[in-house]
C-alpha cells in the first residue's frame, strides 16, 4: 500500500503539505482533488520521486511498476504504432537484452533473453498498441504517421496511449480528458474500468471521476483528507462535514463566551478566583474548532445581448471544410450540403466522433473558414461570442490581458460593435478584475500564463463583447471544477443561443436541451440523451472492431495471419473440450437462433421504418425554417407531430425488441 504520515511538503516557500497522512490501498482507483495550487501535482512528483518529503514518513512498495503521461511535447519522427509500444519499458528492457545477448555469443543467455521478450508480450505487442491508437481517436490510416506530423493535442493523446502501453502497479493521470473528444473519453473510462492495479488521477472532468474512481482525496489547507467513493458522493460527505463543523464551532463560540464572561466578572474578586482560575483553565485547554473556510467562488454572468435575431443564422446547402493547400488544389470538404437553421434561445450540444467535422462547423459559423458551398445567412445584429478550442487561436502569447482587452475595445469600435460598455482602462481593469485579474496579473505577458488563467481570459474577453451567439468549443479545457460550475451556471443564465462542443459530459446535460450529431458528411439531429449517445459510440466501436476482425480474417486466407486483436479477443478452444459438449454448444446457439428470428426481423423492419421516418422529419423541417404561406406551415406543423409520433412508438418497440433478444442470449 502507499502510506504517507505527518509528511511535510514544501515548494520553494509555500507550505503545501503540513503534516498531512492518507493510506491507499492495492487496487484502488483515487480521484485526487483540490483548488488549483493546492498541491495536486507536487504530491504525483513525490509519487513518482522527482520531489522529496521535508519531513515525514512516505512509503511506497518498491516492486511496484509505475507509469504516468509525460507531460512534454514529443519531437520525433517515429512512427505513433512504434513510439506507443516503446512506452511498454518491461518489452524495451527485453528488446535490448536480446541484441545483448546476440552480441555477447552466450547462447544460455540467448535463451533467456528470447523467453523474456516473449513473456513480456512482443507477439502481440503492435496490435495492443494499436488497439490503444485507434481506442484514442485516430484512424487506421494514422498508425505509421510520424509522431511530429501530429498537432499538439494529438500528440498529447500518442503519450497517453504510451502511458497505458506500459505495464503498472501504479497509474499516474493528471488530467488526462484534457486533448480527448467525448468518443474518446468513453472509450478511456471502459480501458480504465478494467485496469487492475492502483490508480491516482487529477481531473476537473466530475463525470469521469464518478465514472472511474472509488476513493476521493481531498488536499486542502495542506491536508490530505480520504473519502470513500467517487466525487459526488465526496460532494455529499464534504457538504455534511462543513455542516457539522459550523455547528460545532457555532456551540463552542457560545461555550466559550460563556466562560469568558464568567472569568471576566469574577477574577477580581477573591472569593470566586479559584473558580475563575479553573476556568482559564478550561478555557485554555480547550481544543479550538475552527470555522469553515469555504473555498474561493468565483462567478460571472453574461450581460444581457443588446438584440436577438430569430433565427441567429441559417444554413442553405452549406458544405464546410478547408480551402486548397496551393494554388489550383481541390478543397477538403467536410461536412456537405446543410440545411438548417439556428434559432433564438436554442442550447445546441453538437456531438460526433473524432474528426468527423465538428470544430470545423464551428469555425465556419465563427467566420474563420468560409464555406466551400451554399449559403449562410447571418440574422441582423448577429453578435458571436466564439471560445477556440486552442486558446491560443484567439490570444497573443506577448500581449498581457489589458492590451488583450485594449485591442479588443479597439477592434469593435472601429467595427460599430460597441454595445454600449464602459472603455476607459480603470473600466477594463475592474472588469478583467471580476475574472481574478488583479493587480499586476494585468500586465502578466498571456504566455506566460496556466492554461486555466488564458481560458479565463478568453472567457472575459466573450462576456465584454455582450454577444447574442455563444459557440464554445471546448471551454473546459484545463478550467478547474469551480470555474466550470460558473460557466455552467452563466450559461444557464444566459438569454441568447449557445452552440457547444464539449467533452464534459455534466457541463452538456446542465446546458444543453437539444443535441446535432455531425457523422459520415452530414448534421442530423440526435433524438436521444447523452446515455443513449455513449450506448451509440459503443456500439460504433464494437461494430468497427468487428469490421477490423473481418478484414483480418479475410486477409488471413491469402496471406499469414496477423498477430490477434487484443481488445475483447475471443477465447480460443481448448483440447479438453470434447464432442459432446461442441454439440450441446450447437445445439443452445440453434435453440438462441430460432427464438430470436423473428424478433430480429421486426426490429431490422422497425429500424428501415425508422431511417424513412428520419429522412421525412428532416425534409418538414427543412421546409418549415423556409418562408412559406400559413397553410403549408400548418401541414408541415401536423405531418411533423404525425411523423414524432409514430417515430416514439417505433423506437419503444426498437428498444422492447432489443431487451428481448438480449434476455434470450443470456438466458
Amino acid at each position: 500500500m502507499i502510506t504517507l504520515k505527518n509528511l511535510v511538503l514544501r515548494r520553494g516557500v509555500k507550505v503545501l503539505l503540513d503534516n498531512a497522512s492518507v493510506t491507499l490501498n492495492p487496487g484502488e482507483k483515487v480521484g485526487l482533488v483540490g483548488r488549483n495550487g493546492a498541491g495536486k501535482s507536487s504530491l504525483f512528483g513525490l509519487l513518482n520521486h522527482t520531489l522529496h518529503e521535508d519531513k515525514g514518513d512516505f512509503y511506497v512498495p518498491a516492486q511496484w511498476r509505475m507509469a504516468q503521461v509525460a507531460q512534454d511535447m514529443p519531437e520525433t519522427d517515429m512512427p505513433a504504432t512504434q513510439f506507443v509500444i516503446e512506452g511498454d519499458v518491461t518489452l524495451l528492457a527485453a528488446q535490448q537484452e536480446v541484441t545483448a545477448s546476440e552480441e555477447s555469443g552466450d547462447g544460455e543467455r540467448m535463451a533467456h533473453a528470447y523467453m523474456e521478450l516473449h513473456d513480456a508480450g512482443a507477439h502481440d505487442a503492435p496490435a495492443r498498441a494499436q488497439a490503444l491508437i485507434l481506442g484514442l481517436g485516430f484512424r487506421t490510416d494514422e498508425l505509421d504517421r510520424p509522431v511530429n506530423s501530429f498537432s499538439g493535442g494529438w500528440r498529447m493523446r500518442l503519450q497517453l496511449a504510451r502511458a497505458l502501453m506500459c505495464p503498472s502497479d501504479l497509474l499516474l493521470l493528471d488530467e488526462p480528458t484534457n486533448h480527448l473528444d467525448l468518443d474518446a473519453l468513453v472509450w478511456l473510462e471502459a480501458w480504465l474500468k478494467r485496469y487492475e492495479g492502483t490508480m491516482l488521477v487529477i481531473s476537473h472532468d466530475r463525470e469521469f471521476l464518478d465514472a472511474v474512481t472509488d476513493v476521493t482525496v481531498h488536499i486542502s489547507n495542506a491536508q490530505l483528507t480520504r473519502y470513500g467513493g467517487n466525487y459526488s458522493r465526496f460532494e455529499d460527505m464534504r457538504a455534511e462535514q462543513m455542516s457539522l463543523q459550523a455547528s460545532a464551532f457555532s456551540r463552542q463560540q457560545e461555550k466559550m463566551a460563556h466562560l469568558q464572561k464568567f472569568i471576566d466578572r469574577f477574577k477580581a474578586k477573591a472569593s470566586k478566583a479559584k473558580q475563575a482560575q479553573s476556568r482559564v483553565k478550561a478555557l485554555e485547554r480547550m481544543e479550538k474548532i475552527g470555522p469553515v473556510l469555504a473555498d474561493a467562488e468565483f462567478n460571472f454572468e453574461f450581460a444581457e445581448p443588446q438584440n436577438l435575431p430569430n433565427p441567429m443564422l441559417a444554413m442553405h446547402l452549406a458544405s464546410f471544410g478547408y480551402p486548397p493547400r496551393e494554388a489550383g488544389g481541390e478543397p477538403t470538404t467536410i461536412v456537405r450540403n446543410i440545411s438548417r437553421s439556428v434559432l433564438a434561445g436554442q442550447r445546441i450540444g453538437i456531438l460526433g466522433a473524432n474528426g468527423q467535422g465538428k470544430s470545423t462547423v464551428v469555425k465556419t459559423i465563427a467566420r474563420d473558414l468560409q464555406p466551400l458551398a451554399g449559403q449562410i445567412t447571418e440574422g441582423k445584429g448577429l453578435n458571436i461570442g466564439y471560445f477556440a478550442q486552442q486558446e491560443l487561436d484567439v490570444l497573443r502569447p506577448a500581449d498581457t490581458p489589458l492590451e488583450h482587452m485594449i485591442r479588443l475595445v479597439r477592434e469593435c469600435t472601429e467595427q460599430s460593435r460597441l454595445s454600449g460598455q464602459a472603455t476607459r482602462e480603470q473600466d477594463l481593469r475592474s472588469f478583467l478584475g471580476n475574472f481574478n485579474f488583479t493587480g499586476d496579473q494585468v500586465k502578466q505577458s498571456v504566455g506566460s500564463m496556466s492554461g486555466g488563467e488564458k481560458a479565463r481570459l478568453v472567457l472575459c474577453m466573450i462576456v465584454w463583447q455582450r454577444p447574442n451567439l455563444l459557440l464554445l468549443d471546448e471551454p473546459t479545457n484545463h478550467l478547474d471544477l469551480a470555474t466550470r460550475e460558473a460557466l455552467s451556471m452563466a450559461l444557464n443564465e444566459f438569454e441568447g443561443t449557445v452552440m457547444l462542443v464539449s467533452h464534459d459530459r455534466a457541463l452538456l446535460r446542465a446546458v444543453c436541451d437539444e443535441f446535432w450529431l455531425v457523422s459520415r458528411g452530414g448534421i442530423d439531429p440526435f433524438d436521444g440523451d447523452l446515455d443513449d449517445y455513449q450506448r451509440y459510440l459503443l456500439d460504433v466501436a464494437k461494430q468497427s472492431r468487428e469490421e477490423q476482425r473481418q478484414e483480418q480474417r479475410n486477409a488471413g486466407k491469402n496471406a499469414a495471419p496477423a498477430p490477434a486483436k487484443a481488445v475483447e479477443a475471443p477465447a480460443a478452444a481448448t483440447p479438453e473440450r470434447g464432442g459432446e459438449q461442441r454439440r450441446q454448444d450447437a445445439q443452445t446457439r440453434q435453440q438462441i437462433t430460432e427464438k430470436t428470428r423473428p424478433l430480429k426481423r421486426e426490429l431490422e423492419l422497425a429500424e428501415k421504418r425508422l431511417a424513412v421516418l428520419n429522412a421525412d422529419k428532416a425534409t418538414v423541417e427543412a421546409s418549415l425554417a423556409q418562408t412559406q404561406a400559413p397553410a403549408q406551415i400548418a401541414e408541415d406543423g401536423r405531418r411533423l407531430k404525425s411523423i414524432n409520433d409514430e417515430i416514439d412508438t417505433l423506437e419503444a418497440r426498437w428498444l422492447e425488441l432489443g431487451e428481448q433478444i438480449e434476455r434470450i442470449a443470456s438466458a
